[in-house]
């Protein structure tokens, strides 16, 4: 099953369809339930069983993707209702009380932009573990305390990613982790405009730089919830997009006649012929990557501040502490 899937993917909706396109049925133990709002699309995939598991090679558990072609984009608007869906879709993952310990984990390299999601997130993050003490008594019954880590990475720390948050996490003990981390996707429309939600924490292999370790309840005790954004899509993906735009645009018909009657597989064939392993392996990211980071790293923290903190005003939050 796995030998079609040649271009790996973050996204458990790209596997899915991955799958799906190769065996030409629904694979059992996968459910899907899509929701539109004008210009948001959100798809609710639920993995419930080993075999679907091993099909799309994704754990079993829930996975969320809110899809706008306008988050790679400076617009103000759709970015506030976008965090609200994220908000509202974090929420329904969160099963912790309202008083909680949040553990908030900023994976990536800040040094290189597309990796650098997770670190810009948490410096937009309101943290209140440190007012635990502080806090006015009429907040306190529903202010989760929230607590954050940018670990870096193995190059630069010396130490695994899993060590550090392993570490943290048998210090701190907090209720839940919430890992936010720099994707890699399979279609080249969905970089930078999809955030996926899990329930399944961080597993090996994902991730922008093919991370070794796992973050997850098994590893770390408690449960871990993952928020990914694309960043990159493999050089081979782009020469597919470029095949697949050939064959359909009328205007090149005559030119390429016989490309109409090629297979999916068959593209992939010519492709792997024609580009030199070296560039096929190539992780390829648009030119604005710097400010599309800034901009979705807010629109993350954004949603991450409204679901954790959902009955304070976090913007006024300075109303909520006692100064002695």
């Amino acid at each position: 099953m796995q030998n079609f899937m040649t271009i790996r993917t973050d996204l458990a909706i790209e596997a899915r369809e991955m799958v799906t396109n190769h065996v030409s049925h629904d694979v059992s133990g996968v459910d899907v339930v899509t929701s539109k709002d004008e210009d948001v699309l959100i798809t609710r995939v639920n993995i419930t069983n080993q075999a679907a598991e091993d099909a799309l090679g994704k754990p079993i558990g829930k996975y969320i993707t809110i899809e706008a072609q306008g988050l790679k984009y400076n617009d103000a608007d759709l970015h506030e209702k976008i965090a609200e869906f994220l908000a509202e879709e974090l929420n329904g993952l969160i099963k912790i009380s309202s008083t909680a310990t949040v553990l908030v984990v900023g994976l990536g390299n800040r040094n290189i932009t597309p990796d650098a999601l997770g670190p810009k997130t948490i410096e937009k993050l309101v943290v209140t573990r440190h007012l635990k003490d502080m806090l006015l008594d009429d907040v306190k019954d529903h202010m989760r305390l929230v607590c954050a880590i940018e670990p870096g990475v193995l190059g630069i720390t010396g130490m695994e990613t899993a060590e550090i948050i392993q570490g943290i996490v048998t210090k701190i003990k907090p209720d839940m982790v919430i890992a936010i981390d720099a994707l890699a996707a399979a279609a080249s429309h969905r970089v930078n405009t999809t955030i996926q939600l899990a329930n399944t924490g961080i597993h090996p292999g994902s991730g922008v730089d093919n991370k070794r370790f796992g973050l997850n309840q098994a590893t770390l005790g408690v449960p871990v919830i993952a928020i990914g954004v694309p960043t990159v899509v493999h050089a081979s993906t782009i020469a597919m997009d470029t095949i697949h735009a050939l064959k359909e645009h009328a205007s090149f018909a005559r030119y390429f006649k016989s490309m109409e009657t090629l297979s999916a597989n068959e593209c992939q064939t010519i492709v792997r012929q024609v580009l030199p392993e070296t560039l096929g392996n190539l992780m390829v990211t648009p030119k604005e990557i710097d400010q599309i980071i800034t901009d979705i790293s807010t629109v993350v923290a954004k949603g991450i501040n409204q679901a954790l903190h959902e009955k304070i005003d976090y913007e006024n939050i300075h109303t909520c502490i006692k100064y002695i």
